[in-house]
């Protein structure tokens, strides 16, 4: 076992299930989070868990830690610890893509809303249940699916989610724009600059990017196209974190729709399922 494998298992003991919302009747020869918990709580293999916890594992990536700094509930010094033992150590010349505790707070508090959390260049980082009962779980999806913009211009889909021609060209207008203002904060990022080389072999994208235009991403509307709820039409709102450019992304029924009265039922489907396990 390596620092950073011993590092997990011991954060994983400590952790109580009832803390990250799971049963804590459940009988438990062993203090802490059972490997397949924290597994399904960081959206990995439970194979995965065994391999980094045994030091078998190449070195994870930052989203991977991310994911797993979430579920165990790390304060910002010990996602620090994680990353920098995983060999992401804190660079000003990269994107960041670590989630504070603050904002995990908030999120926790905002669980009457789906809400989702990109780093700057639009990559998927954390969601809450609500998120993924109405948009689907991204646990399920590749890394690409789970990013807006490689999913916008080179799949060509948003998943359930629905746009006018108008709506969507705003959006693809609006995304592009903001991501040229994250090149500039960001210009020696790999990651980045290998993003905005693939995305222009994407004829849309390609035009969009020859135009002048930086702004940052602000709101836009969709309708969810949910198959058991049906029509969902919501706005969705960015809120951008200082120093880490995270983008809180938090939707809200529009006005004059049955989207909140939808919202609260997928939540209390959400609730009820999560009692039954």
């Amino acid at each position: 076992m390596n620092q950073l494998g011993a590092a997990v298992r011991a954060w994983r003991s400590r952790t109580e299930p009832a803390v990250v919302g799971l049963p804590a009747n459940a009988p438990r020869r062993v203090a802490g989070l059972r490997r397949g918990e924290l597994a399904m709580l960081a959206g990995i293999s439970v194979e995965y868990v065994v391999r980094i916890e045994q030091g078998r594992a190449p070195t994870p990536s930052a989203q991977v830690c991310a994911a797993l700094a979430r579920a165990l509930r790390l304060s910002d010094e010990e996602q620090a610890h994680l990353m920098r033992l995983a060999g992401h150590a804190a660079d000003p010349s990269r994107v960041p893509r670590l989630i504070p505790e603050s904002l995990q707070r908030i999120m926790d508090q905002l669980s009457g809303s789906p809400l989702a959390v990109h780093d700057a260049t639009w990559a998927l980082l954390a969601w809450n249940p609500l998120y993924a009962a109405v948009f689907g779980d991204p646990s399920a999806l590749a890394a690409d699916d789970r990013h807006v913009l490689i999913r916008q211009f080179e799949l060509g889909s948003l998943g359930r989610a629905r746009q006018t021609p108008a709506e969507r060209a705003e959006f693809e207008k609006s995304l592009v724009a903001d991501l040229r203002a994250t090149t500039s904060r960001y210009p020696n990022d790999p990651t980045l600059t290998a993003l905005v080389a693939r995305l222009r072999r994407v004829p849309r994208f390609h035009e969009l990017w020859a135009s002048p235009s930086v702004a940052d991403h602000h709101s836009a509307a969709k309708v969810v196209e949910h198959p058991d709820v049906g029509d969902i039409p919501l706005e969705s709102n960015v809120l951008a974190t200082q120093g880490s450019n995270l983008r809180l992304v938090v939707y809200t029924p529009r006005a004059g729709t049955d989207a909140r009265g939808k919202l609260d039922l997928l939540a209390a489907i959400g609730i009820q399922q999560m009692n039954e396990i």
